[in-house]
């Protein structure tokens, strides 16, 4: 049976004292909003909140009555220190503080009737507790929230009239607004109310010390005891914890002088005897993990991992002196791990120790098989002798025999376990235990690693395996194995010794699997790596070291991937800084820190035996067909058989370089979109040792810039692997990068007759597009021929002909052309288009087969512009001096109305004239007049023309500027001659 808790004490002495509240005048069972308030006072409350005891009562409760205040105690004689039901009523029943609720607003309609019942209210909470200091306060249940002080002249009115009305402080008077805020509110009312309660305690302290003068120290010893406790107990509830604890101790002495002689020595020696016989009732450790509990728990909530592993290990020390083995196995078992990772090597020691006892204790196979395999380990700091024994009774249980006791256990504990492991000995159980290593650290250390990180497939794949055991004595293994992803290869690397159990610790020169303490041994092996495995990564998943025999108990040390365990890494990256000079050892030895995993491997396929060239002319030029071929050259000793190229633009580049790239064999026609980028697995046949192959792949690249293109030969070929032929697939791969440049650059200009630069044209008035190709290409080019296509809205002056045929331009040099075009009267002010300029090309070259390539120019739009009068001139090239020089000025109306037009001519100094100096004209629509001027030159040289003035009546813009454009305003006079000099010239 268990005993009481807490020794019988009763409830008062077992809970914090809090200040004890009485709420009156909520109905907590019909009104919600009075729920609502009582949920928020009481419900969820946080250690951050004021200790106060809250409980809900009736306004007319009826409150233990106060007694008469004795003065004098001369004659009074006390039955003992306090009565029994004192410090439950002042927890419980008398209250520090009573608080009237009460619903009113201060818009109140009924204001003075409700004042008045309100006033009553707390009138008969006073009756009730008459004669008693407690502290009275009223809160105002509002439906609105309150202005702020000063604002709300009515509320403050009013406020002070109620107060005056109940006779209270304006101090306790309080409002509750019940809006979403409720909680907040609430808060602030606990700390007003606190704070009452305070001074309630305070007051009946200095009551209580008051009592001290009607005292006489003779008589009165117990009083005086009382009142101390009294005082002690207030201050409590006050919450002046130091000030409380200073009065038991001054009430103590106070005992002694009371009658209780505390230094009798068999009045002690009872009293430590009647103690002791209690304790040995009481399970300290129950209240001693529930503590801990508790402290893990804080710990944890703020975050310090460090203590709670520390707390929590207490508490499996704790479950192992309470015999519950299993939950103290448990919790050391968890914070294992943490010492583990942090290098805490001593403390680690001792859990594992105490571990080992609680294993051993419930005959648990398992766990005593781990624990001891980890404390014969590197991590463990017991001494020689303490790890000889734990290694000898690992034998004993790997023999299926009992392992001797633990030392310091409990003798019960021992004898029930001695019969628990001859049980486990009798049965004829599961006898094999795998048991998993990365997450602790074992007495054997493992490293797997492959002697390349990748391996050709027709060379056999290595790799060694290191072992090295740290225990005391030497040990026998009996298998060695290791796994692959590929299990097919898991048959080849297998090592196995057959040996007596009884021999598991005796070291044989001959043995190959026994481990020497301190000793690296290596196990290498090798295996034929399979053809269908090329490309893939060889991993190893995981190195079984088996201990034992399956006659005994087997135990299967497991090392994920290629070895290590949970110190490894840490191990390893020490060793990497570590500047410490190792010292050297024999050939066949190596230092253990340096060794490295490598559990992983890649096969490649077998190296290729022939030569790729790859033959062209770079740069490409935009949409050539660009030749480039590809000569594959046996160099193996047989036939290579199967051969395939493929050819093309690399994968993994910019997708609009595969829009804009095609690759074919056959070069003869020019290749469109629905090409491919590349071109896989072309077959190509055999190739005989020595052979030679060209093949030419034709490029197709519409856009500038640099492409990378792949040239992958593969083919089949026999081989011999370790006595073992096997088919292998090679495969050489050449890449290269090919710049893309543009041909020629084209330039496209519109002038006028006069060959001046024109932003826009005139309807029908005819006007030179001129073209002009300059070769950028680094080889010659051939231009083949040009073609202008013109859209519907232009029209050729005379016949449109090529004049680049067969013109050939090196690099720079340029080709051009003129095109005389008109372009009749159009609506669209936003310009017309012109058509296309297509040039036909091809790189020169002595091949006639390569294609012609056609590239297409789009021409600029052009802004066309009506003029209602066009004049144009008919006179010779160039005139001479004093000879009459005749000038025809053509003026046609283009427009539906009849133009009048005065004209005039100004003359020049360098010209005299014969004809109308100024006329006034009236041209009908569509029709022209012409006039007739004969110009005398008087000067040679490159002389001004007599200038002509046009004056539109109806369209008074039409400037001589505009006009200057249409006809010439200078020429070439050359100066007079003799005739001997002519006929000279013509006998010439």
């Amino acid at each position: 049976m268990t005993p009481p808790s807490h020794w019988d004490f009763p409830v008062e002495l077992c809970c914090r004292p809090m200040a004890f509240v009485t709420l009156t005048g909520l109905d907590v069972v019909y009104n919600a909003v009075h729920r609502a308030v009582w949920d928020a006072f009481c419900a969820n409350r946080r250690a951050d909140r004021v200790p106060i005891s809250f409980k809900v009562l009736p306004g007319d409760h009826e409150y233990p009555k106060c007694r008469t205040k004795r003065t004098s105690y001369e004659w009074y004689i006390p039955k003992g220190i306090l009565k029994t039901g004192w410090m439950n009523k002042h927890l419980n029943l008398v209250p520090a503080l009573v608080v009237v609720f009460y619903e009113l607003d201060w818009d109140e309609p009924q204001w003075k009737e409700k004042q008045l019942e309100c006033a009553t209210r707390v009138e008969i909470v006073r009756q009730s507790l008459q004669g008693r200091n407690t502290k009275v306060a009223v809160v105002l249940i509002q439906k609105k929230t309150p202005l702020p002080p000063g604002e709300d002249v009515i509320a403050s009115e009013r406020a002070a009239a109620l107060c005056n009305a109940c006779d209270l402080s304006g101090k306790s008077l309080f409002v509750l607004p019940h809006t979403d805020h409720l909680v907040g509110y609430i808060i602030r009312l606990e700390n007003a109310f606190y704070e009452h309660a305070q001074t309630y305690y305070y007051t009946e302290i200095r009551r209580v010390k008051s009592h001290k003068e009607f005292l006489n120290k003779t008589t009165h010893q117990l009083l005086f005891v009382r009142h101390q406790f009294k005082i002690a107990f207030f201050s409590e509830l006050k919450q002046d914890t130091q000030n409380a604890l200073k009065i038991p101790v001054s009430w103590i002495f106070s005992l002694s002088y009371a009658g209780f002689d505390l230094s009798d020595p068999e009045k002690e020696k009872m009293g430590i005897l009647s103690l002791q016989l209690k304790e040995k009732n009481v399970l300290h450790s129950e209240l001693i993990i529930t503590l801990l509990s508790n402290a893990v728990a804080q710990f944890k909530k703020y975050k310090c991992p460090r203590m709670k592993s520390h707390l929590m290990v207490q508490m499996g020390e704790e479950y192992y002196y309470a015999k519950d083995y299993a939950k103290a196995l448990k919790l050391l078992d968890y914070v294992m791990c943490d010492y583990r990772s942090e290098g805490w090597w001593t403390l680690l020691t001792s859990i594992l120790t105490t571990a080992l006892k609680c294993s051993y204790l419930m005959a648990q196979l398992k766990d005593y098989i781990t624990y001891s395999l980890e404390l014969l380990g590197r991590a463990s700091t017991l001494k020689e002798d303490q790890k000889s024994r734990i290694e000898k009774n690992l034998i004993k249980v790997l023999m299926n025999e009992s392992p001797d006791p633990e030392p310091d256990c409990d003798t019960a504990a021992v004898k029930a376990s001695q019969k628990l492991w001859a049980d486990r000995v009798s049965l004829a159980g599961s006898n094999i235990f795998t048991i998993e290593v990365q997450d602790f650290i074992p007495f054997v250390q493992c490293k797997a690693k492959f002697l390349a990180p990748s391996f050709h497939v027709d060379v056999p794949v290595q790799f060694d395996v290191y072992l090295r055991a740290d225990c005391p004595h030497p040990i026998r293994f009996s298998k060695l194995c290791i796994s692959f992803n590929n299990q097919d290869y898991n048959q080849y690397c297998v090592v196995e010794e057959a040996y007596q159990k009884s021999d598991i610790l005796e070291q044989s020169p001959q043995g190959t699997m026994c481990l020497v303490p301190g000793k690296t041994r290596k196990f290498s092996f090798k295996f034929v790596a399979k053809t269908e495995d090329v490309g893939k990564k060889i991993e190893i998943t995981s190195v079984d070291l088996i201990l034992g025999s399956e006659s005994g108990r087997c135990v299967i040390l497991n090392w994920r991937g290629g070895g290590g365990d949970a110190s490894s890494s840490q191990e390893a990256l020490q060793a990497a800084r570590s500047f410490k000079r190792r010292p050297k050892l024999p050939d066949n030895e190596v230092h253990w820190d340096t060794l490295t995993i490598q559990a992983s491997t890649m096969i490649i396929s077998r190296v290729p035996n022939i030569s790729v060239q790859l033959r062209h002319e770079p740069p490409a030029l935009t949409n050539e067909m660009y030749c480039l071929i590809v000569t594959v050259q046996s160099h193996e000793e047989t036939v290579a058989k199967d051969v395939k190229l493929t050819a093309g633009l690399k994968p993994g580049q910019d997708a609009n370089l595969t829009q804009k790239t095609q690759v074919t064999l056959h070069g003869t026609d020019a290749c469109d979109d629905s090409f491919p980028a590349l071109l896989p697995d072309i077959p190509v046949g055999d190739l005989q040792p020595g052979e030679k192959l060209e093949k030419p792949i034709y490029i197709r690249c519409g856009t500038v810039g640099a492409r990378m293109f792949l040239f992958y030969i593969s083919y089949l070929i026999n081989t011999v692997v370790e006595g073992k032929e096997i088919l292998c697939r090679c495969h050489r791969d050449e890449t290269v990068t090919i710049d893309t440049v543009f041909p020629f650059d084209v330039a496209v200009k519109f002038v006028s007759t006069k060959l001046e630069h024109l932003d826009r044209v005139f309807a029908d008035i005819p006007f030179l597009l001129m073209t002009d190709i300059l070769s950028a290409s680094p080889w010659p080019l051939t231009i083949v021929t040009s073609k202008l296509q013109l859209s519907a809205s232009m029209t050729p002056v005379d016949q449109l002909e090529s004049y680049v045929e067969n013109v050939v331009l090196q690099t720079g040099e340029s080709a051009s052309e003129c095109f005389c075009l008109r372009c009749p009267p159009v609506t669209n002010a936003s310009g017309v288009a012109t058509g296309c300029y297509i040039i036909s090309w091809k790189r020169s070259s002595p091949v006639e087969s390569v294609p012609v390539v056609n590239t297409v120019i789009t021409l600029p739009h052009v802004i066309v512009e009506s003029i209602p009068l066009h004049v144009n001139a008919d006179l010779p090239s160039f005139g001479r001096v004093r000879e009459s020089l005749p000038v025809r000025y053509h003026l046609q109306n283009k427009t539906n109305l009849v133009q009048d037009v005065e004209v005039s001519v100004e003359p020049s100094d360098a010209f005299m004239f014969s004809g109308l100096k100024q006329i006034r004209l009236r041209i009908l629509p569509g029709s022209q007049q012409e006039m007739l001027y004969n110009f005398y030159p008087l000067m040679a040289g490159y002389q001004q023309l007599p200038s002509l003035h046009v004056n539109l009546m109806r369209f008074p813009n039409f400037t001589n500027q505009l006009l200057r454009r249409f006809i010439p305003t200078h020429i070439f006079v050359k100066p007079q001659g003799r005739q001997a000099d002519d006929n000279s010239v013509a006998a010439a």
